[in-house]
């Protein structure tokens, strides 16, 4: 997968490549799909959520330019994978997830891999988590029609938020960074990823 899909396609950062290495992906995939645990695209994990391709979970990672010792937020835990390779690299990875039964099993898992830095939380991750904001990073693994304002008030200055913003089938992954108050927009490429359901997201 590393060798593969990721090194290829671009990604360079050491942090990151290593932390493909570590997490074994296979570990949260569901075992009808685990012949397809490393392929190149997403896997149903169900309550219609998705986990993303290895490579757009390790390009969303390298566009927050992690350097070991950060606080990050993630909105949309899913399986817990993106949760795992955060955890591997940061001081501390906050997690939060819209259905319960995913969040608890997510927790589970990460925690049998040792992983002991992380909090996973149940809610409506377009609000963020503000207890323990500000973030010197967040990431969202859901589409949005926009760009969160209670992200970018619980982002640090000179942090960096990821996230893909568009219409609901498909999006522009987009780094938002905050400078003095300043945001800067960067559009990285087209994505798909499953909508961002929640008060500052797409309203169910």
């Amino acid at each position: 997968m590393v060798e593969e899909q990721l090194v290829p396609r671009g990604i360079k950062d050491k942090f990151v490549l290593k932390a493909f290495k570590d997490v074994p992906r296979h570990e949260f995939i569901p075992e009808e799909y685990q012949n397809k645990a490393y392929a190149d695209h997403p896997i149903p994990i169900g309550e219609d959520q998705t986990i993303s391709q290895p490579y757009m979970v390790a390009l969303q990672t390298e566009c927050l330019a992690l350097n070991g010792r950060e606080r990050v937020l993630e909105v949309g835990t899913g399986s817990g994978y993106q949760t795992a390779i955060l955890a591997s690299i940061v001081k501390w990875v906050y997690s939060v997830e819209r259905f319960p039964g995913l969040a608890s099993k997510a927790e589970e898992r990460i925690r049998a891999l040792g992983y002991t830095n992380f909090s996973i939380k149940t809610g409506d991750g377009s609000l963020g988590w503000p207890e323990n904001a500000p973030y010197d990073g967040i990431i969202v693994t859901a589409g949005s029609p926009g760009i969160p304002k209670s992200l970018v008030g619980q982002l640090k200055d000179g942090g960096r938020l990821v996230i893909p913003v568009g219409g609901e089938f498909g999006q522009i992954l987009t780094i938002v960074e905050k400078n003095a108050g300043v945001l800067k927009k960067t559009e990285v490429c087209s994505c798909t990823f499953v909508p961002l359901i929640g008060e500052e997201g797409w309203r169910r």
